[in-house]
């Protein structure tokens, strides 16, 4: 990205000044009282209404003494009437003439006030008495544009833009916005479904010395005081039922969780997701409650329990279909799992076209085979349950088959939205689990878990039976607004560091600038007429006149008549 200033932004600078020498203050610093929004005029009209609003200056129609506008603030956009007359009563006319028509500018924040009128097409308008400059914008917006037949033109459509420029992205193109405000309902809207039943919203520790509560590869910091290495949580499961123990029958956290891994489509290394634990429950009133509150979310944010994704139409509408990992495997690939080893399984994988190593333990090859082969077909919301054991080293043993655990994993238009188990409350066996997952650390697995003491101690107290359940909120928002990208639902996503191209005059040192100036004006000097208007010392010159050359801005040509600097643009 380039720092110099293109035609349109010295052109802005320069209206900026000039609004300066009018005595205008560009970014006033008193607050503006705007009674009513663009949205309130146009469902609450009433003709003659005085109006104050405030927002964007979007588009400008001039047409001599009188002009017409376009206003956007936070709800939308209304049409604006300017007339010399109106906004001007005396004999200065400064405000029309010279501030409205030649220094605003698209994107400019003005405040306006007057009263409503329908022009005589209809369309609901502001006749403006007075407007104020409340911010002058120094960077022209893309002017998005259609044509007669509908065709868009000059579209601000570059995935990698609208991600790095989020900010323009929700001011030119429509919709934008609104997929960021349906997930602000999604999260109240589960909110107030656990509120309802008198569970209570925590917040736990960021920064952890163990990251617990999932198998990940975490991201690892250093704190300076303790000399001690943090990692940022991979999830907040661990300390959730810390709390349990304590004493609460129901906790949830809305969390940011980060995860050292991959990037993609569904993928973000910075993500949120909800978490909740409720005592004396287990994973089949877990698998009530989860669908229940997945299907109030969906009437909450669209009013219907039906969604489109894509080509796929999908029901929320309760109760969703259950399937047990073993069975889906089975109907899937044609293999069952039941019994197998590790070595039997590294076969079974060999046979399905499965890639595996010698990290890979028997829950890690089970999840390779379930992901490849099983989780894309579930487009329907489907609970996949009863993984194996070695799956799920949090997770109580299920009470009819000890080689399995009670969880399940909700599956929407083939992913992963949420997980739940019956929680392991016995300290022994979370021991014995915590050491299976150190044994595969040592073979190489970088996601295993780490053995927590402190949980183990914790759990030694004594936990009730405990259910809970993590919700991927970003999946979610993904689904309830019809995104296939999680990019698209993140305000700001993880991306690469964008790369600014310095503008090399900006740090000049004073004898440089001296130099620099007044080639600036003349473009091309004789080195001693050059030397003798700059004003320096023979020191003083010397490095300065080095110092620009070794920056690329001026260029010396040695003639007959002498030595010419010229200035390299």
């Amino acid at each position: 990205m380039s720092t110099t200033l293109s035609e349109q932004e010295l052109g802005r600078r320069e209206s900026l000044q000039k609004l300066r020498d009018l005595g205008i203050d560009p970014y006033p610093a008193a607050a503006y009282d705007v009674t009513i929004y663009t949205k309130d005029c146009k469902e609450n009209y009433e003709e003659g209404k005085q109006v104050c609003l405030a927002g964007r200056l979007m588009s400008r129609r001039i047409m001599g003494k009188a002009s017409f506008a376009e206003l956007q603030d936070a709800e939308g956009r209304l049409q604006l009437y300017f007339n010399r007359d109106e906004i001007c009563t005396g004999e200065d006319k400064t405000m029309y003439n010279d501030v409205f028509k030649k220094l605003l500018d698209m994107g400019d924040f003005i405040g306006v006030e007057g009263e409503l009128f329908k022009t005589q097409v209809g369309e609901i308008s502001v006749l403006v008495k007075k407007f104020t400059v409340l911010s002058k914008s120094l960077k022209p917006l893309p002017v998005v544009k259609t044509d007669e037949e509908g065709n868009i033109h000059d579209a601000f459509t570059d995935p990698e833009l609208r991600y790095r420029q989020r900010y323009v992205d929700l001011v030119v193109n429509e919709g934008v916005k609104e997929t960021f405000i349906k997930r602000t309902k999604i999260m109240n809207s589960m909110r107030s479904f656990f509120n309802e039943r008198d569970y209570l919203e925590v917040e736990t520790p960021i920064l952890q010395p163990i990251p617990g509560g999932a198998s990940a590869r975490p991201f690892i910091s250093h704190h300076n005081a303790l000399d001690i290495p943090l990692y940022l949580r991979i999830a907040n499961e661990l300390y959730l039922k810390r709390l349990i123990v304590g004493g609460f029958d129901g906790v949830y956290e809305f969390a940011k969780d980060f995860r050292n891994e991959g990037m993609d489509r569904t993928h973000n290394p910075e993500f949120t997701v909800m978490e909740i634990y409720v005592a004396y429950k287990d994973y089949n009133w877990m698998m009530d409650f989860t669908e229940q509150m997945i299907q109030r979310v969906a009437m909450d944010v669209n009013g219907k329990t039906d969604i489109v994704m894509g080509d796929k139409d999908i029901s929320f509408k309760t109760p969703f279909a259950r399937v047990t990992m073993t069975d889906s495997i089975k109907h899937h690939t044609g293999v069952d799992i039941s019994g197998m080893d590790v070595p039997q399984l590294v076969e079974a994988c060999k046979s399905l076209g499965i890639e595996t190593d010698n990290s890979m333990g028997k829950g890690k090859l089970i999840d390779e085979i379930f992901g490849e082969k099983c989780e894309p077909h579930y487009i329907q919301p489907t609970f996949i349950t009863d993984y194996p054991k070695e799956m799920s080293p949090l997770c109580k043993l299920h009470r009819d088959n000890p080689e399995l655990t009670e969880r399940f994993e909700l599956m929407v238009n083939g992913k992963e939205i949420a997980n739940a188990y019956s929680e392991l409350n016995d300290p022994i066996d979370q021991r014995e689990r915590f050491e299976e997952q150190l044994a595969l650390s040592a073979k190489g697995d970088d996601e295993a878990m780490f053995i927590d003491q402190d949980f183990l101690r914790a759990l030694e107290y004594g936990m009730p039976p405990t259910s809970g359940m993590g919700i991927g909120i970003d999946r979610l928002t993904m689904l309830m607004t019809n995104q296939s990208s999680i990019q698209e639902v993140l305000f700001f996503p993880q991306m690469r560091p964008e790369k600014f191209e310095e503008n090399k005059t900006d740090n000049l040192k004073e004898n440089e600038k001296a130099i620099y100036d007044v080639l600036l004006e003349r473009k091309s000097m004789n080195i001693e007429a050059l030397k003798s208007m700059a004003g320096l010392s023979n020191k003083q010159w010397d490095k300065g006149l080095k110092a620009l050359g070794k920056l690329g801005l001026t260029k010396a040509t040695k003639t007959d008549a002498g030595v010419t600097i010229d200035l390299v643009e």
